[in-house]
């Protein structure tokens, strides 16, 4: 049952023979089917649904009671066919000249940004962490190093789709420059290089101590939360020194263990995390897809070409939660000037994937930026 249908039906259980000569008042777009005015409502902007919901009573209830709508806190998965969550690329970039952090977000539909409110972080570049929840429509800004000096930071921002602003929750029980983050089970989990983590509950809004991770430290290249764990490597060199590291912290367990040797001699590049599976961009030779084959502990190549290399570096990856119909997964690689490669990775053969790109230029005003994270949010 559609929405305005549903209204309907309420009204005139409440109202009988009067209430129907009001029908016409209950349709959300005068003149065009309810299905079609729905689809209609359900892309306006994520920005622009406060102001929009000022147009009519009916606007109003449904871009905040529509059945099946999404809430804040509610995963795309539980959403009925009627859902105001769509996947929304959110990329932090610095801007050379003036120094500042800047968080713009990519329209999936229109392919258009969106200029969100300036980032409260005065972090240096690269020092702090980055972790979505995209489930509850956040994004939290970790930590950091001072800029322009050496001292970390404990502080905490968010940001929060709902309200399209910045705030702040509980600070970090201890100070850390450089960290692993990413969600794990709904909750934000960090890990220093000196092996300490602690972890964030959002619904009670503070942070309590994890298990920390023995033997050598770690020092953070890449990390990735996938299957209620978080993955954590310090990345690659060619001649190795020494093999690199990696650690796994498994949430439900509460405890680290050595990442896999295939996994971690293999993670070449940045990772992100799509329909459940693990795909690292690799930052050599053609810029390919590899997918993280956990049965055989081995990165398998992706098939189709690298990275467009009209996308340059420095890239940073975000990963679409759920699949994007047919089994296919989503893919976004941020390039300088937030130029944006979309890849869709679909089953080629079996056991075997295939990817497609398509990109989206970044706007002529972003040509100097340099992008630091992305993440990918339900807005």
């Amino acid at each position: 049952m559609s929405f305005s249908s549903a209204c309907k039906q309420q009204v005139l259980g409440a109202g009988g023979e009067e209430a129907r000569e009001d029908e016409a008042v209950m349709e959300l777009i005068p003149g065009l089917p309810e299905e079609v005015a729905e689809k209609c409502l359900l892309h306006l902007p994520f920005l622009y649904h406060r102001l929009f919901r000022t147009v009519s009573s009916n606007w109003n209830r449904f871009l905040t009671d529509a059945p099946g709508a999404a809430k804040a806190s509610t995963p795309p998965a539980a959403t009925a066919t009627v859902s105001l969550s769509l996947p929304f690329l959110f990329a932090f970039a610095f801007d050379p000249v003036s120094r500042r952090l800047q968080c713009q977000a990519l329209d999936p539909f229109s392919r258009r940004w969106l200029l969100l409110p300036p980032v409260p972080c005065g972090a240096a570049a690269g020092s702090f962490a980055v972790v979505g929840l995209p489930a509850r429509g956040e994004i939290y800004v970790i930590g950091g190093v001072e800029e322009g000096g050496d001292k970390a930071v404990s502080s905490v921002s968010v940001y929060s789709a709902a309200t399209n602003g910045w705030g702040q929750v509980a600070g970090m029980r201890m100070p850390r420059g450089y960290m692993a983050a990413g969600e794990v089970g709904g909750r934000v989990v960090v890990a220093g290089e000196d092996g300490e983590a602690e972890v964030f509950d959002p619904e009670a809004g503070r942070w309590a101590q994890a298990a920390a991770r023995g033997g050598a430290a770690v020092a953070r290249y890449d990390a990735a939360a996938a299957g209620g764990k978080l993955y954590v490597t310090e990345g690659w060199a060619w001649p190795f020194e020494r093999a690199p590291r990696g650690a796994v912290y498994e949430a439900a367990t509460d405890a680290w263990s050595d990442m896999a040797r295939g996994m971690r001699e293999g993670w070449t590049g940045s990772c992100a995390v799509s329909g459940g599976r693990m795909y690292i961009v690799a930052e050599y030779g053609e810029w390919r897809l590899k997918r993280y084959d956990e049965a055989r502990d081995e990165w398998r190549m992706v098939a189709g070409g690298g990275v467009p290399q009209e996308v340059r570096r420095p890239h940073v990856v975000a990963g679409q939660l759920e699949e994007v119909g047919g089994g296919r997964r989503r893919i976004y690689v941020v390039g300088a000037g937030l130029d944006v490669a979309v890849g869709t990775v679909g089953a080629a053969a079996e056991e075997e994937e295939r990817v497609e790109w398509e990109v989206v230029k970044g706007p002529a005003e972003f040509v100097g930026l340099a992008p630091c994270n992305a993440q990918v949010l339900y807005a």
